[in-house]
């Protein structure tokens, strides 16, 4: 079993930055990649930034150039921090630990950006 315990998000206005973080506990060496996944209202769960366990990364374009994710392997964490921020991006936000045959996730946690 793996845990993961995200930070608080909040509430941002258009144009402000926040940084999230995941810490993760347990069976982490089954861990293969961690990521940052978002579930706006009415809409589908969406990768938001993704790194491997070598250090890869990926994000999809509407994030590209805003967020970044990276790791403290020391301290088993791995932050998003969000740049940029519009009102899309309000959301709430799930930490995801990908182990090959599944995945777990954390509790999520709201970002809320206000116009």
């Amino acid at each position: 079993q793996v845990q993961l315990v995200e930070s608080r998000g909040g509430l941002v206005q258009a144009g402000g930055s926040l940084r999230l973080s995941c810490a993760a506990s347990g069976s982490i060496f089954r861990i293969n990649a961690m990521g940052w996944y978002r579930q706006a209202p009415g809409k589908q769960r969406e990768l938001v930034a993704r790194i491997t366990n070598s250090g890869s990364t990926n994000y999809p374009d509407s994030v590209k150039g805003r967020f970044t994710i990276s790791r403290d392997n020391a301290k088993n964490t791995v932050y998003l921090q969000m740049n940029s921020l519009k009102p899309e991006d309000t959301a709430v936000y799930y930490c995801n630990a990908d182990y090959g045959m599944g995945d777990y996730w954390g509790q999520g946690t709201q970002v809320t950006v206000s116009s």
